[in-house]
């Protein structure tokens, strides 16, 4: 099925990134880790496609400005559009930033450099030939600027609908697989709807491609924060002991959009919240919130324990759901007019371990809400001894905003300056905008090209993980579709139905009114 260099285990994980064949020294800076190991070619299927031109394609460009790429690369774009290598410039020019680059070179200059690369292919997705030229230009490239010694790498990124990648998986296997090096193959959520559904996509996939050459991107475990939890959890004291539920109430995993389908109703309509958000994405989150620690960062470790933890995870009862639909959501002309697709779900999740039982994890996601943003919530319970009165101030969070304006925040009960002791809530602060303010965060997209580049999967969804994920949900999704759960109207613009603010009050969440986060805007002067 591989190469025996890509059914090897991969190497554990340190500082330093994983070597890349044709290195010559453990010392290399990251960039030069990623560049050595020969010829580089990315196909991004589906490049007519909006996660092409806004996602794929700037990602991949960052890569390219900052040295992650090898000069001996290629980009070749395919699609079915009857378009030319000038026409595909133009779709994807404007999502192309050149942010800081060489101070040598014009911002133009670098965009116009990037673009040469790529290489536009228009053709069938189930028929031979568009395959064939497919594999004949790579191999092209890989002849001319590799020659016939060099090891060179194939990374396949299907920006495709998923009912197409089985089709499009075989054509590759048959016709496009490096005989040099490597060949991984990237695929996009979602992975099925159900629990058979998405069984049946990885028996079709895993019969044609290892489980190391297949990486299942779900792009919030590229997210800055979502990156920091383990950090956060496991390399500081102070969270260590505290991390269970002698000591924590409730924890909260919430996902906001202030907008609702904008042209994708089609898309969502099928789908629906629970699918689109809550089991894969915010399911990630919850992962890297509850897993025990890994024996070590290297990728099968991590993914264990996730594995390990969803498994641990009890069934869903119905009392503890609350599904909604925005007002107007089917006047979208792309919407069905009898849908009863959900567009807010809040659901209580329960783990059966000796960490987290009697814990309710508390998974909300919605559109067309008050705000938008994306945050871990750790509630902690009450301390004894209320001697200064101030239980009625809130409790102690522990915040993680995933987006936007990164940050981390401990509410805690402070003294309120002035003659009297009088208690009140405060925060201890690090946003990323004020700490790291010569810091360029990377994008989800182009941190995860990145690791399918070095071979680490670490964040990247492993079969068994997503098989678990969908035996979580199926059942609960199951009886949404066939209309036994209520489905609420809640107004555009409000913080969603009222039953779910009832429902995490009724699991012990209490809140501090008249508290309000404010992202820092205290300028930092510099030093004299």
């Amino acid at each position: 099925m591989g190469t025996t260099a890509e059914m090897a285990a991969p190497p554990a994980l340190g500082n330093a990134a994983p070597r890349m064949c044709g290195d010559s020294k453990s010392d290399q800076p990251p960039q030069a880790q990623t560049v050595a190991g020969g010829g580089l070619s990315i196909v991004v299927l589906g490049a007519s496609g909006d996660l092409a031109k806004k996602k794929t394609f700037p990602a991949i460009f960052n890569l390219y400005k900052q040295g992650f790429l090898p000069n001996e690369l290629q980009i070749i774009g395919y699609a079915r559009s009857n378009m030319t290598n000038e026409d595909l410039y133009k779709k994807i020019r404007g999502y192309l930033k050149p942010g800081r680059t060489d101070p040598m070179k014009k911002p133009e200059d670098v965009i116009n450099q990037f673009l040469n690369k790529i290489t536009y292919l228009h053709g069938d997705y189930n028929a031979d030939e568009g395959f064939i030229t497919l594999n004949e230009e790579v191999s092209k490239f890989e002849q001319e600027k590799c020659g016939e010694d060099r090891r060179t790498r194939r990374l396949f990124y299907l920006a495709l609908p998923p009912s197409v990648y089985p089709v499009v998986s075989q054509w590759i296997r048959k016709h496009c697989m490096n005989t040099r090096g490597w060949t991984r193959v990237v695929v996009e959520k979602p992975f099925g709807k159900d629990l058979d559904s998405a069984e049946a996509l990885s028996s079709q996939l895993g019969a044609l491609f290892s489980e190391e050459q297949l990486y299942r991107i779900d792009h919030y475990l590229g997210k800055e924060l979502v990156q920091n939890l383990l950090v956060m959890r496991f390399s500081n004291r102070f969270f260590v002991p505290i991390w269970n539920r002698d000591n924590i109430a409730s924890v909260q995993i919430v996902f906001k959009e202030d907008f609702g389908t904008e042209g994708r109703g089609g898309y969502f309509d099928e789908y629906g919240i629970i699918r689109d958000i809550i089991q894969n994405h915010l399911v990630q989150v919850l992962c890297l919130v509850t897993m025990e620690k890994p024996v070590s960062l290297h990728p099968e470790h991590v993914r264990d324990e996730k594995v390990k933890v969803l498994r641990c995870v009890e069934p869903i009862r119905d009392e503890d759901v609350v599904i909604g639909q925005y007002e107007g959501y089917k006047d979208d002309p792309t919407v069905r007019k009898n849908t009863t697709t959900p567009t807010f779900a809040s659901i209580a999740l329960r783990i059966n371990n000796e960490r987290w039982d009697g814990v309710p994890f508390i998974i909300k996601a919605g559109k067309a809400l008050d705000s938008r943003k994306a945050e871990v919530r750790v509630q902690f319970k009450d301390a004894p001894g209320d001697i200064f009165k101030c239980k009625k101030q809130g409790r102690n969070e522990f915040v993680m905003r995933l987006q936007p304006n990164e940050a981390m925040y401990m509410k805690l009960t402070m003294k309120e300056p002035g003659l009297e002791m009088k208690a009140t809530q405060s925060e201890l602060d690090m946003s990323y905008s004020l700490r790291y303010q010569d810091v360029v965060i990377p994008e989800a997209y182009e941190r995860l090209i990145l690791d399918t580049i070095r071979g680490d999967q670490q964040h990247f969804v492993r079969r068994d993980e997503l098989k678990v994920a969908w035996e979580i949900f199926t059942p609960l999704l199951h009886r949404i579709d066939a209309g036994k759960l209520p489905l609420v109207s809640y107004k555009q613009g409000s913080r969603g139905p009222t039953e779910a603010n009832d429902l995490i009050t009724r699991l012990g969440y209490v809140r501090t009114d008249g508290y309000c986060w404010k992202p820092p805007t205290l300028k930092v002067e510099p030093a004299a």
